[in-house]
């Protein structure tokens, strides 16, 4: 497989400018890689194009042999594709989904564009947040074939701290799906434990840095700490979207005949949440289901 970066407009675009897009194009445009944008509002492609990325005009016009894709669900994908994005690639390409999705819609979209155009799908779904996305530490789960990963992974590595290749198309989303269950789980715990200390009327910062010190420390724990504790649930990884993962993640094990009773529960509180309206705020808000209806004070 070759790609003719030399002829190209860019030697990468990425496509979705949102918590995770936007710090992961600004880390290619500061490297030595040529970074073309896009996405549907101007703000962030300005932010970008201040950084020293160029923007597309439109889905139509992308032009590099890599094609990073950070949008919420297969069915965004699928729209971008259709406005343009995939009569822009060109036979030997790589699309690289960085978007956690089905595993099985990965296996789909990967023989259609092989079949089609000769264009090779990579999944790469990332964790780390947005925190990572600006530090570039993510860790990067990658699925696809050995040429395909082996041209996109440079790009990979400038933007995460880690990157390791499980398999064909499909595999990267599937440990994805897997971290997701770790980070929900540990996160409704993370809010339960808090939520208890409170209620006993003790001090939430000293019970973090203890929990921090032992075996319950984690970077989960590190990362959220600030905004259980604080309340301030402004996104890094919307609820929503971790909820979205979950029913994946319930989705993947029905197909495979695995039983995960734990991956249900939570997956049932994070739809308890959403329909309550914290959808929109950062993963960890699941701690306010679990809020003491009275916290005692010292006097009492």
């Amino acid at each position: 497989m070759t790609t003719d970066a030399g002829a190209r407009s860019a030697d990468v675009a990425v496509v979705g400018l949102g918590a995770i897009g936007l710090p992961v194009a600004i880390n290619l445009a500061k490297s030595t890689f040529r970074t073309q944008v896009w996405n549907r509002s101007a703000q962030a492609i300005e932010r970008a194009v201040a950084e020293g990325a160029t923007a597309a005009s439109n889905l139509g016009a992308i032009d590099a042999p890599v094609v990073l894709t950070v949008l919420p669900d297969s069915p965004d994908l699928n729209e971008v594709l259709a406005q343009g994005l995939e009569a822009s690639l060109q036979d030997g390409d790589v699309l690289v989904v960085l978007s956690t999705v089905s595993p099985a819609s990965i296996e789909v979209l990967s023989k259609r564009l092989g079949q089609g155009r000769q264009v090779h799908v990579v999944d790469a779904p990332v964790s780390g947040g947005d925190v990572g996305a600006w530090a570039a530490t993510l860790s990067i789960m990658v699925g696809g074939d050995d040429a395909a990963v082996d041209i996109c992974r440079p790009i990979l590595e400038c933007i995460g701290s880690r990157v390791v290749h499980f398999g064909p198309p499909g595999s990267g989303e599937v440990v994805k799906l897997a971290n997701q269950i770790v980070v929900g789980a540990t996160l409704v715990g993370l809010g339960e434990a808090i939520n208890l200390t409170r209620a006993a009327g003790l001090d939430s910062e000293l019970v973090v840095e203890a929990l921090s010190a032992g075996l319950a420390g984690s970077r989960a724990l590190d990362v959220k700490r600030e905004k259980i504790l604080s309340g301030d649930f402004t996104p890094g990884g919307a609820a929503f979207l971790h909820r979205k993962d979950l029913r994946y993640a319930v989705e993947q094990a029905n197909l495979l005949g695995c039983d995960l009773p734990l991956t249900v529960e939570v997956a049932r509180l994070y739809e308890m949440l959403v329909e309550r309206g914290f959808g929109d705020l950062d993963q960890s808000a699941v701690a306010l289901l679990s809020l003491p209806s009275q916290t005692p004070t010292k006097d009492m």
